[in-house]
């Protein structure tokens, strides 16, 4: 069951809006473990699908969308469940479901596997389906977000991580982060874009489009929901289960990209994660960079992220 904030009726304007370029982006739903889920996509090739994190829906990929396919690629970007275009369900939030989601858009896009670039969120359930379903993943590259288990250890181990991560522990809170995130038309959502950034923060009209998207109604709420399981669950078996399965190590090529000015997740906290990857991995830290490196630098960011793609022999 869905709320009436389905991808049939959410204004084109607010979830479909233009890419650069003016390039024709292909919009349109597609089923996968009993939800629908709205799909940006540009190019042909071999397809590589966008994950984006919080507070942003798909259109964070918009620059990276129409590199890739003058790149030779199949570019897609998808909402994650709960945002944007896609359905917002009473449940399945937690990270193991979400993952299950993006293997599912992978396999009803009728392509036999992907490259996942994911970031923040994103990140983390990249990290996850790779683990989860490693044949349908055929490179992994995450921004901005440590792999499961490393984000764990260092939410609870590191102080300053614990604070970097304080919006987190306030999502706890029943109901009051909702009203925070959608009051005065998204406000703080402009607020905290612009301290997760770096020095070159984002341009108002770009933010402004995301402010429009979290006061959809029930977007709040779903965009909330995997940070509360991520947290509650801690202590509770089903999430000591999913960081056991965690344990699984990567063996993809993996691409790890942060930028040495985010504020949120530490570089220090990111760093650790190519223990768990069993394959060729590769660190890059954009220097001068915050919380959004594909954004704030977006040359420089699908440069490094196409060459990678086309690398066949990524060191490690």
């Amino acid at each position: 069951m869905t709320d009436p904030a389905t991808p049939s009726a959410q204004p084109a304007s607010v979830v479909r809006p233009d890419v650069p370029g003016g390039r024709e982006v292909i919009h349109r739903d597609v089923a996968a473990n009993g939800a629908r889920f709205h799909i940006a996509e540009l190019g042909d090739g071999p397809l590589v699908l966008l994950l984006h994190g919080f507070p942003q829906f798909w259109w964070t990929w918009r620059h990276q969308l129409v590199a890739l396919a003058d790149a030779g690629f199949r570019a897609v970007a998808m909402d994650l469940r709960g945002v944007g275009g896609s359905d917002r369900t009473p449940r399945g939030y937690d990270p193991a479901g979400l993952a299950l989601d993006i293997t599912g858009v992978i396999r009803s896009l009728g392509e036999p596997d992907a490259a996942l670039v994911g970031h923040d969120l994103g990140g983390y359930l990249a990290w996850t389906a790779a683990a989860m379903r490693p044949k349908l993943v055929r490179r992994l590259a995450v921004s901005s977000m440590p792999h499961p288990r490393r984000w764990r250890s260092a939410m609870l181990g590191d102080v300053r991580q614990t604070r970097a991560g304080s919006y987190i522990w306030g999502f706890q809170r029943p109901w009051i982060p909702e009203r925070q995130l959608t009051a005065d038309d998204g406000a703080l959502v402009g607020r905290l874009i612009d301290d997760w950034s770096g020095p070159r923060p984002l341009d108002d009209e770009v933010v402004e489009v995301y402010r429009r998207a979290m006061c959809i109604p029930s977007t709040a709420h779903c965009s909330i929901e995997p940070y509360r399981w991520m947290v509650r669950s801690l202590a509770r078996p089903d999430g000591i289960q999913f960081y056991r399965r965690m344990k699984r190590p990567v063996r993809v090529p993996t691409l790890h990209l942060h930028g040495s000015l985010d504020p949120v997740m530490r570089t220090r906290s990111a760093a650790g994660s190519g223990q768990y990857v069993e394959a060729p991995y590769r660190w890059r830290l954009f220097d001068g960079l915050g919380h959004f490196p594909h954004e704030e630098e977006p040359a420089a960011f699908s440069t490094e992220l196409i060459n990678w793609l086309r690398d066949p022999e990524p060191d490690r």
